[in-house]
């Protein structure tokens, strides 16, 4: 398909695309529009603003599978910000959801509305401005035209974005996203396996029940968690202190990956430089610079200070879970540091029961939003890291 208000340049070889395999995957046909774009020019970067991400994959910069997940992820946790605070609408995989195609530099976010029609072709563009986040603003907007058409709009006479500001015109031009220039064609992961738990199980643990038993129950584990390819003796050499048994037993049980779309338990044990160590000294790192500029809004030490803080995991928003290290590690206490707010104290309670407290919406604490009443237990879910993950 060719873009005959855009200047093309340089000419690149399309990345192959096997659309049943990513159809089959999604569980959905794509806009027509799009797969011709996506066929004849790849991942495309529209008026040096605009990127238009389509099925590939570059080892180590990017993954279509993962850009979608990431994407969803950090949308519906920035739409809770919004006033009124209403429930941000469903996303893919959900029937109906909202399914990613594009973001730009100002942080829009692009989407289907799949709800829209039974016909792709038919779905309307809808953003996600984050700028309009910020400003207390509805975030969503939907144009209620296809892709092409809103690309010709951007590039012609711009679009209007929640924030009361504009999207384009954007100059006339296109190219292929530079961090994608080495791209080649993505394969679809395989269909996660997930032990079965009967909902009366489930809704049992969610009432009732602590440790890491109870948690089993409510969520069951992967068959195969990921937590990389090392060791925890070599990680414990690494940063010269063992770490609390009630954290190694809940990650040894389900690997590194995301909690109900918000909190990220980082893979521990990756040997390339990107595990735990490199984690939480890039977290301190930035903690310890913002300290020294606003030591009353960052009150901590920080590891390895004595009783310093250590970071394991981190939400969406940038909030960080870790310990005081205080004691011995089984005696360290947890707390959360918050993106948002003034610092907290201690949590009181171990870190599994931590976790079900959150997961059932009993869980007062800055950085990790209440959990609506209504489908909770449909929101509660744990989706496993691999080798791809980016943390």
């Amino acid at each position: 398909m060719d873009l005959p208000f855009i200047q093309l340049e340089p000419a690149t070889i399309p990345i192959p695309i096997d659309w049943d395999a990513v159809e089959s995957w999604l569980g959905l046909h794509l806009p027509a529009d799009y797969k011709a774009l996506a066929t004849d020019h790849g991942p495309l970067f529209i008026g040096d603003w605009l990127w238009l991400q389509t099925p590939c994959a570059e080892p180590g910069s990017f993954d279509y599978g993962a850009w979608l997940k990431e994407t969803h992820k950090l949308c519906r946790a920035r739409s809770k910000e919004a006033p009124p605070h209403t429930p941000p609408p469903p996303f893919h995989p959900k029937r109906g959801g909202l399914l990613a195609w594009g973001e730009t530099r100002s942080a829009s976010y692009l989407f289907w509305d799949t709800a829209a029609s039974t016909d792709p072709d038919q779905w309307p563009v809808v953003v996600m401005d984050s700028d309009a986040v910020d400003n207390g603003l509805n975030p969503w907007h939907n144009y209620h035209m296809p892709v092409s058409e809103l690309i010709a709009a951007a590039v012609s006479t711009g679009v209007p974005l929640p924030s009361n500001q504009q999207l384009g015109p954007l100059p006339p031009t296109a190219q292929r996203s530079r961090f994608l220039l080495d791209a080649g064609p993505w394969t679809p992961p395989p269909p996660a396996r997930r032990a079965a738990t009967p909902k009366k199980t489930r809704l049992t643990a969610l009432k009732q029940g602590t440790g890491l038993a109870t948690l089993r129950l409510l969520v069951p584990p992967p068959a195969t968690p990921y937590l990389g390819d090392g060791n925890w003796d070599q990680l414990f050499d690494e940063l010269g202190t063992q770490l609390p048994t009630d954290y190694i037993e809940l990650v040894d049980t389900y690997g590194a990956g995301c909690w109900s779309e918000w909190l990220n338990f980082v893979t521990p044990l990756r040997t390339n430089g990107h595990g735990f160590v490199h984690h939480a000294k890039e977290t301190l790192d930035g903690y310890a610079d913002l300290r020294a500029q606003y030591p009353e809004f960052q009150p901590l030490a920080v590891w390895p200070e004595p009783g310093g803080f250590l970071p394991f995991a981190n939400t969406v928003e940038g909030d960080v879970l870790g310990w005081l290290t205080q004691g011995s590690p089984d005696e360290w206490p947890l707390i959360v540091y918050p993106r948002h707010a003034k610092q907290g104290p201690p949590l009181q309670d171990p870190l599994v029961d931590t976790l079900l407290a959150w997961l059932r919406g009993r869980l007062d604490t800055a950085g990790f939003p209440s959990q609506d009443d209504d489908a909770l237990l449909e929101r509660i879910q744990f989706e496993p890291g691999n080798e791809e993950s980016p943390c």
